[in-house]
């Protein structure tokens, strides 16, 4: 009997209900798609080989059996250039919307080709699952064609790697998989599938997982947990004691879904926020109370006032260091610093706090708002920090991000910012790794969680035009930009094909600088100028006949800052995809810069930030980048 056959139930069936194929004998190639529509999932990304094909030919199948709510292939699985891409993709999916994204992929260099993406996505904790393809249990440990380990390899990737040698757990391993995925600290879960598991013929139950009581009894406290009134006692009269608190956001206050319960809370206390490269949205940017990103290239006034608060509040967020570069002068007039997380290892890891809870963040926040309400601090603080909010306004004032704005050349700076006056904070902004980053994380507003995508920890550069991709499956109504460098971006410039191929609308912008902006930024002020390899002035790609090659129609090259204006309006009004290269000033920097060793009052601030105090590089080798 073919379990495939169209019905009409795509979505994971209640607890107390039987599922419709239950007892069903299908394929394992035919489980694997079958769980995938049970977790509710819309898009595939990957690459095709041998050892993945029973399950690329079952998904074939059942898109052609099924119809989607759109009326389209219920699960259509977009193929890029190359598996690196189908990683970022479905990171990038999974960044936009919350859900677990996924990508299927063959065995040996498919799968050892995700590797990036996996570590990138176990880094910024995104939920994603991987299914490689491998070669038959039998031959497994053999060198046979296209064999790699790819357990070992991504276990120290991964946030969990299964291989399936036995077909009769492929069920409950691909359902456990996707629970790993998205709970706790979310993260990417690879399954190792051999291809005569694949094509096993098995009793389809509909229900089940591995058993793991381990995981899930720490799971469960974790997301259980309550704050008792000794520590809510502790904590707001710590904060009633504090003239200057301030909230410290990561990248875990978007991940939990907390953004709302975070402005609540800004809302009845008056804290300012500032938030990391990954907290970009928590809190609107736009805000009075707004202090946009902190750390190594964040705003100079978010970290002055890091060096003023005496009450700091960290949430979700790891004291990592590009925020915390020299962790016992990290605000330094701090009396008290608290922190909420969902991972115990990151509590006091690299600074000591002097209250703490682990627990979900949403659910902790909500607590302290209620608790505060119930015992009437809400009324005793709510204007106790009237003069802290002067300060603020006035460091946002007074040490504004700014530029050359009367240089006759293309200043990085005001392309974001015009492009910033069309989307009005509202665009999904994906960058790859460099200055172009910073620049977008500086001078973007970001009104919502998930409009920012990208790689923060390891710095993937390449991960841009992909990650924009998966983002435009994850929310086609919206306006998706990827802001790229032109180094950047050849790290995954096939994809362009990709984008044109599926019709999407995504807009990408190159700032093209001939060179390895960042590099060339750190070797000019760290290594006396010696621009070792990071000039690309000798390189001939002609990006606009590379776009124009691969299908887009809207393909331009700015060179002349008096269209700037004229041709970023054209290129947003552009229905469908377009390329945007703009030959920007080849010196242009990003400041402020917090140097290695340096403290926050150490910062550079360049020629157009006003600062402190004068502060120069001081020509040495640095050892970290």
């Amino acid at each position: 009997m073919n379990a495939l056959l169209p019905h009409t139930y795509d979505a994971v069936p209640e607890d107390d209900a039987t599922h419709p194929l239950n007892a069903l004998r299908m394929s394992g190639a035919e489980v694997v798609v079958q769980v995938l529509a049970d977790e509710g999932v819309d898009v595939l990304f990957g690459y095709s080989g041998g050892a993945i094909l029973p399950v690329y030919d079952a998904v074939f199948r059942y898109n052609a059996t099924h119809i989607g709510p759109s009326g389209g292939e219920p699960m259509p699985l977009i193929v890029p250039a190359n598996e690196q891409g189908a990683g970022f993709m479905a990171a990038g999916y999974a960044r936009a919307s919350g859900k677990v994204g996924v990508a299927i992929v063959t065995s040996g260099p498919g799968a050892t080709n995700m590797v990036t993406p996996v570590r990138d996505s176990m880094s910024d904790s995104v939920p994603m699952v991987v299914l490689c393809g491998q070669v038959p249990t039998t031959a497994i440990g053999s060198d046979a064609f296209q064999e790699a380990p790819i357990a070992n390899i991504m276990s120290a990737c991964a946030k969990h790697v299964f291989l399936v040698t036995d077909a009769e757990k492929l069920e409950a391993t691909l359902r456990t998989a996707f629970e790993i995925a998205r709970s706790g600290r979310p993260g990417p879960v690879v399954v190792d599938i051999p291809k005569d598991v694949q094509n096993t013929l098995l009793p389809f139950h509909g229900e089940g997982l591995l058993p793991m009581p381990g995981y899930r009894a720490r799971l469960q406290r974790l997301e259980q947990s309550t704050l008792d009134d000794a520590q809510c006692v502790a904590f707001f009269e710590a904060l009633a004691q504090s003239k200057r608190p301030l909230i410290y956001a990561g990248g875990g206050t978007i991940a939990s879904g907390a953004s709302h319960e975070l402005r609540a809370f800004v809302a009845d206390y008056g804290l300012p926020v500032t938030t990391t490269l990954m907290g970009l949205g928590a809190y609107d940017t736009t805000e009075p109370l707004a202090l946009h990103m902190l750390g190594m290239h964040g705003t100079a006034y978010a970290n002055y006032a890091v060096e003023d608060c005496d009450f700091l509040f960290t949430l979700g967020a790891r004291f990592d260091d590009r925020v915390a570069g020299v962790p016992d002068k990290f605000a330094p007039q701090a009396k008290f610093i608290a922190q909420i997380d969902i991972d115990p290892a990151e509590i006091g890891k690299v600074k000591s706090v002097d209250w703490h809870h682990t627990g979900d963040l949403t659910r902790t926040l909500a607590q302290l708002r209620a608790w505060g309400e119930r015992h009437g601090w809400r009324e005793q603080l709510s204007a106790r920090y009237a003069p802290w909010h002067r300060h603020v306004a006035e460091l946002k004032q007074v040490h504004a991000l700014d530029y050359d704005r009367a240089s006759p050349l293309i200043q990085p700076y005001a392309v974001i910012e015009e492009i910033n006056r069309h989307t009005q904070g509202h665009a999904v902004i994906s960058t790859g790794v460099g200055q172009h980053q910073m620049w977008a994380a500086q001078y973007f507003d970001f009104r919502e969680p998930r409009h920012w995508l990208s790689s923060g920890s390891m710095g993937t550069m390449g991960f841009g035009l992909p990650a924009a991709i998966g983002a435009q499956f994850a929310r086609p109504g919206a306006v998706v930009i990827d802001i790229d460098g032109d180094a950047s971006i050849r790290m995954n410039l096939g994809e362009l094909e990709t984008v044109t191929t599926y019709g999407l609308p995504v807009k990408v912008v190159v700032l093209n600088n001939i060179g390895d902006g960042m590099v060339r930024q750190w070797q000019k002020l760290f290594f006396r100028g010696r621009f070792a390899s990071s000039d690309k002035s000798l390189h001939r790609k002609d990006f606009i006949k590379a776009a124009q090659a691969d299908g887009f129609e809207w393909a331009r090259r700015l060179e002349r800052r008096e269209e700037l204006a004229a041709t970023i309006a054209d290129f947003l009004a552009h229905p469908g995809p377009a390329f945007l290269e703009v030959m920007i000033d080849p010196d242009a920097g990003v400041y402020p810069m917090v140097g290695p060793g340096a403290t926050y009052a150490q910062m550079i601030t360049g020629d157009h930030i006003a600062s402190r105090q004068a502060v120069q590089a001081d020509g040495a080798a640095s050892d970290m980048f």
